[in-house]
C-alpha cells in the first residue's frame, strides 16, 4: 500500500528538475503535496490503463498501481492529519499534476499495442525518477521523522513497481 508514495516521488522526478534555491529542499508541507500529486498522477494513468487496455500483463499492472498509490495517498494524507501539517502547493506539485493531465492527454487517442508500449514505457521512467527523487530530494529534505520514515519504508516498493513495470516493457512487442 505504502508504494503510491513512490508514485507520486516518481512524478516529481518525471516532471524535471525540482526548484528549490541551490542548497534547499522541500519542505515538509511541500513534500506532502509533492507526494500527493505524484501518486495521483499514476491513479489516474492506472485507471486509464485499466479501462483501454486488451494486454492482461498491462491491465494487472495498471490495477496494482491503482491499489497501490490509492493507499499510499491515504497512508500519507493520514500521516499529514497526524502531524497537522497542510500540504502546500508548489511548483514541482503544481508540475507533476500536469505532467498527469498531459500523460493523459497523451495516452487517451492511443489503442492497442501502442497505447500498451507508451503506458509502460512512462511507468519505467516515472518509477525510475521517483527512486531518484526519494534519494536525492525527498528524503534527505524530509525534517520530521514519521515523514522521512514513511519515505524511507516506501522506496522498496518503487524498486518493485519499477521492476515489474521493466518485466511487462519486456514482455510487450514494439508498437508501430
Amino acid at each position: 500500500m505504502k508504494s503510491a508514495l513512490w508514485l507520486l516521488l516518481a512524478a516529481l522526478a518525471f516532471a524535471g528538475a525540482p526548484a528549490w534555491a541551490q542548497g534547499s529542499g522541500p519542505t515538509d508541507p511541500q513534500i506532502a503535496a509533492i507526494v500527493v500529486a505524484a501518486n495521483q498522477a499514476d491513479i489516474d494513468a492506472g485507471k486509464l490503463a485499466e479501462s483501454k487496455t486488451h494486454s492482461k500483463d498491462v491491465k494487472a499492472f495498471a490495477q496494482q498501481m491503482v491499489k497501490d498509490h490509492t493507499g499510499v495517498n491515504k497512508a500519507a494524507v493520514d500521516l499529514v492529519n497526524k502531524l497537522g501539517v497542510k500540504p502546500e502547493p508548489n511548483p514541482t506539485s503544481d508540475s507533476l499534476k500536469q505532467g498527469g493531465e498531459a500523460n493523459i492527454a497523451n495516452l487517451k487517442p492511443m489503442q492497442g499495442a501502442k497505447f500498451d508500449r507508451a503506458y509502460i514505457d512512462h511507468e519505467v521512467t516515472y518509477h525510475q525518477n521517483v527512486i531518484d527523487a526519494l534519494d536525492k530530494t525527498l528524503i534527505p529534505a524530509a525534517q520530521n521523522a514519521d515523514l522521512k520514515a514513511l519515505l524511507v519504508k516506501v522506496r522498496p516498493a518503487f524498486v518493485a513497481h519499477l521492476e515489474h513495470a521493466k518485466m511487462v516493457q519486456a514482455s510487450l512487442p514494439h508498437a508501430q
